[in-house]
């Protein structure tokens, strides 16, 4: 299966790609953001959750692994950054598959270190910046 690939222009148009992740996928809920350091991962969940409903302030929980939101609905959306753990075991030590068969949304920043953790069906979007502009390119596989 070939990648799809989204074009955002500015970060004003982080919203509407958030939409169309929605709905190109609706029944999943485990989405992990791959990108160097600065990509916009970050800023990117900051949209999803708006979009969700998420009214908290979203924040990268770079020190406490994950952070967790609630939507308009009082829906939980758990956002992890796994920049910091040194191996995938230091997962298990929080509960990491709880969250993740939760049926909540799990947006997680570097997955990767999770390893064989994440199950299958999780939606990868590997973000690129263009260096001559504000352009960002999500793929998804």
């Amino acid at each position: 299966m070939k990648p799809e690939k989204i074009v955002c222009n500015s970060l004003e148009e982080l919203d509407a790609v958030a939409k169309v992740v929605l709905e190109k996928y609706p029944e999943n809920r485990i989405f992990g953001l791959l990108g160097s350091m600065g990509a916009g991962k970050t800023t990117f969940i900051q949209s999803f959750c708006r979009v969700l409903g998420v009214e908290d302030v979203v924040n990268s929980p770079t020190f406490s692994i994950v952070n967790e939101y609630r939507t308009i609905n009082n829906d939980p959306v758990f956002h992890f950054d796994l920049y910091r753990i040194k191996s995938p075991a230091e997962l298990l030590d929080i509960g990491f598959e709880e969250y993740l068969y939760s049926d909540a949304y799990c947006l997680i920043e570097w997955p990767l270190l999770a390893g064989n953790l994440l199950p299958e069906g999780t939606v990868f979007m590997e973000i690129t910046v263009d260096p001559d502009s504000e352009c960002r390119f999500f793929t998804f596989t």
